[in-house]
């Protein structure tokens, strides 16, 4: 099986994961399912910089990924990544934090479960998009900021 035969399915110049284009344009899908994918890509974005780090203990790895993926420290990373939006980032920003999840959030205040669903539908517009060196950059600087705040 040859790499061509892996992409069949994949739409022209889309560049994702998988072979699985998305059945509408990132500008037109719902805020709430551009959050869903975020999600994940940022959970694998987090665990992949971890597994980058020195220390792989299992309950530090956890702690780590933890105090990274949290609606709080989601919240967080989205007011460091703020000043270095386009402008269509931060529209896109908007109509996340205004959707209605249709769920309460569990260990944030409402405030924070709104921004962090806001980051997560910008990783994933970029994500569905085919975006993938403005996510790296933006999840690259984030982690970044994360780290630096925390150790000064």
């Amino acid at each position: 099986m040859n790499d061509k035969s892996l992409n069949t399915g994949a739409s022209e110049g889309a560049e994702n994961w998988f072979p699985y284009p998305a059945s509408k344009p990132a500008r037109l899908m719902p805020p709430i399912a551009l959050a869903y994918i975020g999600d994940a890509v940022y959970e694998v974005a987090v665990r992949q910089y971890l597994l980058a780090q020195p220390n792989l203990r299992p309950n530090h790895l956890h702690r780590r990924a933890t105090g990274l993926v949290s609606a709080k420290a989601q919240s967080r990373l989205l007011g460091l990544l703020e000043k270095v939006l386009t402008e269509e980032e931060c529209d896109i920003v908007r109509q996340g934090r205004n959707a209605k999840s249709g769920s309460l959030p569990k260990n944030a205040d409402v405030l924070e479960y709104r921004h962090a669903t806001a980051l997560e539908a910008l990783i994933g517009f970029l994500y569905s998009d085919g975006r993938l060196d403005r996510l790296r950059e933006l999840i690259t600087y984030g982690i970044a900021q994360m780290e630096n705040t925390e150790k000064s």
